[in-house]
């Protein structure tokens, strides 16, 4: 396997133009990321992931965030599922399986394998300005590990694999990581109560972790403004080592402010793999990933190869697309009506998120 594994690529626009296509081919990324601006329609959308699977010469990780609400990609082409503190405050854990189950059914259709979610991250304040609104299951780590874990475990029924984020908890933020890094000052005491339970809890019911772009003040003093992602204190010693998770870990879209303002692209693509993930993602660069190709081979070969080996073992649990038919997105794009309609009520169910970018650049993504 090449080290081109190591990359998971935004594709520029909703096709596969022949220069992208050829720097596709040559480069044999590990997976892509999709975003709004490559979903005009559905069968635009589903010949595009055939595309991108047919010059693979792996199977690649196709995988998108479909959470729900204002972070669903698909709402674009469909309903938008309510989103995970509208079903927390529901209160139904049926609602919240039927979502696993049906964002799984839609995601198959489409030939994604990965859906990054469940967000792990707890609440402290539902109205708080670190682009977290709605999207958290719980306001305390049980409340989280309840929620999430039937949402993540009805999602991987449908054969998705899933990525709990944002690694080591996001919830203490001040300030959006896709424009600035916030600084956690948590002690580790506070932390083992409050942000790891949750992994700790589903760890081993999650396909991969997502590492943030956070500083943390108690793993990583003396080091200065250091992401949590690039940080081999959080990334190996605590996910790996401490809590013994044995998955796949992927960093954040690197292409954020909280690592662009900190650190050169070269040391963001090599620290990162240094600290322990296997996934690089580059979301929006698309024009970057030779370049981050060319850094991994600065990368000590013992580190490549224990990165190869957790994404082959990974990719053994990829699930082939189910056929594609109009006929039956209606069917899914119906029943994510209905669960809107039967968590929010029928008024509510007709206010839609408003995708403006005013609270988070993760909206317009």
């Amino acid at each position: 396997m090449s080290p081109g594994q190591l990359l998971l690529t935004g594709v520029p626009g909703p096709e596969l133009d022949p220069d992208t296509a050829a720097r596709f081919k040559k480069l044999q990324p590990g997976g892509f990321i999709l975003f709004g601006r490559n979903i005009k329609s559905p069968g635009q959308l589903r010949k595009l992931v055939d595309d991108l699977r047919d010059l693979s010469d792996i199977e690649p990780f196709i995988t998108i965030d479909q959470e729900g609400g204002r972070v669903s990609r698909l709402r674009l082409i469909g309903q938008e599922p309510p989103n995970a503190q509208q079903l927390r405050d529901k209160g139904d854990p049926a609602l919240i399986k039927q979502h696993g189950r049906l964002t799984g059914q839609l995601l198959r259709l489409f030939g994604f394998n990965l859906d990054l979610c469940p967000v792990l991250d707890i609440s402290y304040d539902d109205s708080a300005d670190n682009s977290l609104k709605g999207r958290c299951w719980g306001k305390d780590p049980q409340q989280v590990i309840t929620n999430a874990g039937i949402f993540n475990s009805a999602l991987r029924k449908e054969g998705i694999l899933t990525c709990g984020k944002h690694f080591p908890g996001y919830g203490p933020a001040e300030c959006d990581p896709h424009e600035f890094l916030p600084v956690i000052t948590k002690s580790r005491a506070d932390m083992e109560k409050s942000e790891l339970l949750p992994y700790s809890a589903l760890l081993p019911e999650l396909d991969s972790v997502m590492t943030c772009h956070s500083n943390y003040t108690a793993y990583d003093p003396g080091r200065g403004r250091w992401p949590a992602s690039l940080s081999r204190n959080i990334c190996t010693r605590l996910l790996r080592d401490q809590l013994g998770f044995e998955g796949l870990a992927m960093t954040d879209d690197l292409d954020m402010g909280a690592i662009l303002n900190e650190v050169t692209f070269e040391q963001a693509i090599q620290e990162a793999v240094r600290a322990g993930n296997d996934l690089v993602m580059i979301c929006h660069r698309v024009e970057m990933v030779e370049q981050a190709r060319q850094h991994l081979e600065g990368v000590e070969r013992p580190v490549l190869h224990d990165a190869l080996l957790r994404i082959e073992k990974t990719k053994k649990r990829l699930v082939k697309p189910d056929a594609f038919s109009l006929d039956r997105f209606q069917q899914i794009n119906s029943g994510i009506w209905d669960l809107r309609v039967a968590t929010l009520g029928e008024e509510r169910a007709q206010i839609l998120s408003v995708e403006d970018g005013k609270r988070s650049p993760v909206e317009l993504y």
